[in-house]
C-alpha cells in the first residue's frame, strides 16, 4: 500500500502557501482597480450600506464600508467573499465574487477607510 502521506502534506502546504498569499492585504491601488471595487460595493451593497467615504447607510443596522476595519481585519473577509456571504438577516442577498473582484473590492474598501 504507497504512503499517502507525502502527497497530503505536499498538497496542504501548497494550499496554505496559496492561502497566505491570497490573504496578505495587499490589495490593488491602481485607479482601474478602486472604480471596479467601487462599482462592484454600489451594484452589490448600495441599497443598505454607506459604500463612500461621506454617504449615509439607507439601512439604520447596515455598517458605513469606511468604518469596517474598526470592527475587524478586512482581510478577513475573503473567504466569506469567495464561498458566498450569508448572514442572520434576511434582506442581504448571498454573494459571490471572483478573485480578481474579491481584490478590487477589498482594494476600494481599504481605500475608504477612516484614518
Amino acid at each position: 500500500m504507497p504512503d499517502w502521506r507525502p502527497l497530503f502534506c505536499a498538497v496542504m502546504l501548497t494550499a496554505f502557501g496559496n492561502y497566505a498569499q491570497a490573504s496578505d492585504g495587499a490589495y490593488p491601488s491602481d485607479d482601474a482597480s478602486l472604480a471596479t471595487g467601487r462599482v462592484l460595493a454600489e451594484t452589490h451593497c448600495a441599497a443598505c450600506h454607506a459604500v463612500g467615504t461621506d454617504d449615509i447607510s439607507a439601512q439604520d443596522n447596515a455598517p458605513a464600508f469606511r468604518d469596517l476595519s474598526a470592527r475587524y481585519p478586512l482581510e478577513s473577509l475573503e473567504e466569506s467573499l469567495a464561498e458566498g456571504i450569508v448572514t442572520a438577516h434576511e434582506n442581504m442577498p448571498e454573494l459571490s465574487f471572483e478573485p480578481d473582484d474579491i481584490d478590487a473590492f477589498l482594494g476600494y474598501l481599504t481605500s475608504i477607510q477612516k484614518k
